[in-house]
C-alpha cells in the first residue's frame, strides 16, 4: 500500500478526468420547460407569477432580463426554488452505469491517522467518492492541521465511537448508526475513541 496525504484523495478520481465546460443556462428556455411541465399555459403560468401575460412571454422569448423580484414571483408561482431557475434540466436518458465492489477489494490507501478503502473505482467521471475508512487517529495531535478540500462531505459511522472535529463547529462524539453532513473547504478531522479503531463510510462530492 502506498502512503498519501488524505487531502490528496479528492485529486484520485480527478486526474484522470477530462475538462468539464460549463454550458450557458438559456432562462427563457428554462422557465418554458418548467411551465411545461407543470403542464400551463402561458396566462397560467403568469397568474400564478403575479406577472403578465406579455412579461413572462418575452422572457421565456429572451426578450427581456427579469429583475430579481420578477425571478422571486417566478419561483414561487413555479413552485421551486430561486436557484432551481438556474439549474440545467436533468438528462432524460438512463446510461446504466454501475459497478460493485466486494469487501476488502476496494483501493488501499494508508496514511498515519486513516486506512482508506477506495469505492466504485471502475468508474470514471464520478460525480461522488465514496469510501470506507478505518480511523487510526486517537488524537488532534496526530494530524498536520486541518483536512480540506472542494466539495461536501457525508460521513457515517459503521462501528466502533468517534469524535468528528470541524472549524468552526464544538466536536460531536458519534456512534455506529450516527451520521454528519458538511462542507468539505472547511477543516475537519476524525479520531476513534472506541478501543477498537472505528470503520466509517464517507462520502465525497467531486462537482
Amino acid at each position: 500500500m502506498t502512503n498519501k496525504d488524505p487531502r490528496q484523495l479528492i485529486r484520485v478520481a480527478r486526474d484522470s478526468e477530462e475538462d468539464v465546460h460549463a454550458v450557458p443556462l438559456d432562462l427563457g428556455a428554462r422557465v418554458r420547460e418548467l411551465r411545461k411541465e407543470g403542464n400551463w399555459t402561458l396566462e397560467q403560468a403568469a397568474q400564478k407569477a403575479g406577472l403578465a401575460r406579455s412579461t413572462l412571454s418575452k422572457i421565456e422569448n429572451g426578450q427581456m432580463s427579469p429583475t430579481y423580484e420578477a425571478l422571486k414571483k417566478l419561483a414561487v408561482g413555479l413552485g421551486i426554488s430561486v436557484p432551481q431557475l438556474f439549474t440545467p434540466p436533468h438528462k432524460s436518458q438512463v446510461n446504466g452505469r454501475m459497478t460493485s465492489t466486494k469487501s476488502g477489494e476496494g483501493a488501499a490507501i494508508t496514511t498515519a491517522t486513516y486506512e482508506h478503502e477506495l469505492l466504485a473505482e471502475s468508474l470514471t467521471k464520478k460525480t461522488m467518492l465514496p469510501y470506507r475508512a478505518r480511523i487510526r487517529a486517537r488524537s488532534m495531535d496526530e494530524f498536520d492541521g486541518w483536512v480540506r478540500h472542494d466539495g461536501e462531505e457525508f460521513l457515517y459511522v459503521l462501528t466502533g465511537t468517534i469524535k468528528l472535529f470541524t472549524e468552526f463547529y464544538e466536536p460531536i462524539e458519534m456512534k455506529r448508526g450516527d451520521s454528519a453532513y458538511y462542507d468539505g473547504t472547511m477543516g475537519h478531522n476524525v479520531v476513534s475513541t472506541s478501543a477498537e479503531d472505528a470503520t466509517i463510510l464517507w462520502v465525497t462530492s467531486l462537482v
